[in-house]
């Protein structure tokens, strides 16, 4: 009986100080990131999106690297979302947090991932794009519900940033 009940001390003290360990992490990533400024807010006046789809928005990362979650403003957060492109930019609806709206002008590039920090699905499962702001460049990833919805969501913000066809000439990396 000792030998279970020291057993299951062992356990819990790991499992303790792996979440004490997580939690130290997550607190400096918020350190190093607090100087980027917060994404502007979407227009009051949107208009009518060119097309909108359901889905889950995954996470933003900083550009080219899929494990470096950024965590200032909530950009690090998973949720349900609807993913709207209009003339003037894309946004994120995000449900039970905060908006995340990527001016036209920031956009740089769509293309299809298999994934990102906390998502990984088939080949070509997620909508990644890219976008810049202040100095620094973000890949935000979007996975649609509905699989018929990938491809009109691709051309849309593709149109959006002025690309012909992201399948066959993407905007940032090569289509795999």
């Amino acid at each position: 009986m000792d030998v279970a009940i020291t057993a299951v001390a062992i356990s819990l003290a790991a499992i303790v100080l792996l979440a004490g360990l997580m939690a130290v992490g997550w607190r400096n990533r918020l350190k190093r990131q607090q100087t980027l400024s917060a994404p502007a807010d979407a227009p009051e006046d949107r208009g009518a999106p060119v097309y909108a789809a359901e889905g889950q928005y995954v996470v933003t990362t900083t550009g080219g690297d899929w494990l470096d979650r950024v965590t200032a403003h909530g950009l690090g957060n998973k949720a349900t979302a609807t993913a709207a492109v209009y003339s003037h930019g894309l946004l994120f609806d995000r449900s039970g947090d905060t908006e995340v709206y990527i001016a036209r002008q920031n956009l740089t590039g769509v293309r299809l991932e298999r994934g990102m920090a906390g998502k990984f699905v088939e080949k070509d499962g997620l909508v990644v794009v890219s976008w810049t702001m202040d100095s620094h460049t973000f890949d935000t990833g979007f996975r649609t519900r509905y699989a018929a919805d990938k491809p009109q969501l691709l051309a849309a913000i593709s149109e959006l940033i002025e690309d012909t066809d992201p399948l066959t000439n993407p905007t940032s990396k090569e289509v795999q």
